[in-house]
C-alpha cells in the first residue's frame, strides 16, 4: 500500500487546553493577592505578640511588689496597734515591739532579704562600707564594729553595712 501525498499530517492530540495570558496574569495576581494577605496577616500578630508582651512587662513592673506589700501590711497594722494603746507599761511597748521585729524578720525571710552584721568578719568592700579605723582594737582589716546593718536581696548587696575596722 502506497500513501497518498495528499494525506493530512496526523497531529498529536493535547488534552490541556491553552490558558490564555490573561488568565495567568488573573491566577498570578490572586496568588500574589492571597500571599499579600497572609504577609499583612503575619504581621499582624507579630505587632499584636509585642503588645501583649509589653502589656505583660508593664504589669509585672507595677505589680511586682504586690506580694511583699501585703506581707508589710501586717507589720504596718501592728505598729498602728501599739500607738492606739494608751495606758501602758514599758514592758508591754517592749512585747509589741519585739512581736512586730519579728514579723518583719519573717517578711524578709519569705522574700530573700538578708542582713548583713559582720562583726569579727574579714572586711569586704562589696559588702561592707567603712567609716573609719581603729587602732590596736583586734587583727588588722577586721570589722570591729558596726554602726548599721546592711542587707542583701537574693545575694545582691541592697546596703552595704557601715562599719569600724580594725588598723
Amino acid at each position: 500500500m502506497q500513501q497518498d501525498d495528499q494525506t493530512p499530517e496526523i497531529q498529536p492530540e493535547n488534552n490541556t487546553p491553552e490558558i490564555s495570558a490573561e488568565d495567568k496574569i488573573a491566577t498570578l495576581e490572586a496568588q500574589l493577592a492571597e500571599q499579600q494577605a497572609a504577609v499583612l496577616y503575619t504581621k499582624a500578630d507579630g505587632e499584636n505578640i509585642r503588645r501583649r508582651a509589653m502589656d505583660d512587662i508593664e504589669k509585672a513592673r507595677k505589680f511586682a511588689l504586690e506580694k511583699f506589700s501585703n506581707e508589710l501590711l501586717a507589720v504596718k497594722d501592728s505598729l498602728d496597734a501599739a500607738l492606739i494603746i494608751e495606758a501602758t507599761d514599758v514592758q508591754s511597748y517592749k512585747d509589741g515591739v519585739q512581736i512586730t521585729a519579728n514579723q518583719l524578720s519573717a517578711v524578709f525571710d519569705k522574700f530573700n532579704i538578708a542582713e548583713i552584721n559582720p562583726i569579727g568578719d574579714k572586711f569586704d568592700p562589696n559588702k561592707h562600707q567603712a567609716i573609719s579605723m581603729l587602732e590596736n582594737s583586734g587583727e588588722p582589716n577586721t570589722v570591729t564594729q558596726v554602726l548599721q546593718k546592711g542587707y542583701t536581696l537574693n545575694d545582691r548587696v541592697l546596703r552595704p553595712a557601715l562599719v569600724m575596722v580594725a588598723k
